[in-house]
């Protein structure tokens, strides 16, 4: 599946999903509970905001915003030799990263319900 289409809109919520190994949750949780300053520092360089990651089971689901696009977060990441060495440390934990074209696992929404948050306090 290609690109969400607001994928590069400033703001726009993205999400896309990640499948571990068997086994591989622990390592994952206690990984992320460390991450390195110098990742956090990319991250924020790349633009990403508001960037979550969720666990039910082997299922990881990831939720982001971005100040300038997806393809410029990436660009930026992928250039960096961080991301590289993070990525490469992670890598025997995943199952499934990406399709066969190589994008993300994009979710897209299929339903949305703003309400109306709660006055202030």
């Amino acid at each position: 599946m290609s690109a969400p289409a607001d994928s590069e809109a400033p703001g726009a919520q993205l999400c896309y999903v990640y499948r571990l190994r068997p086994g591989a949750g622990q390592e994952y949780e206690r990984r992320h509970a460390e991450v390195w300053p110098e990742l956090s520092a990319l991250i924020d360089e790349a633009g990403i905001y508001d960037y979550r990651i969720y666990r039910q089971g082997l299922l990881l689901i990831c939720v982001l915003r971005t100040r300038n696009g997806f393809g410029h977060a990436s660009r930026v990441t992928a250039a960096s030799q961080v991301q590289a060495r993070w990525t490469r440390s992670l890598a025997h934990l995943f199952a499934e990263v990406a399709d066969a074209d190589g994008e993300p696992l994009w979710a897209y929404p299929v339903f949305d319900h703003p309400g109306h948050p709660p006055p202030p306090a």
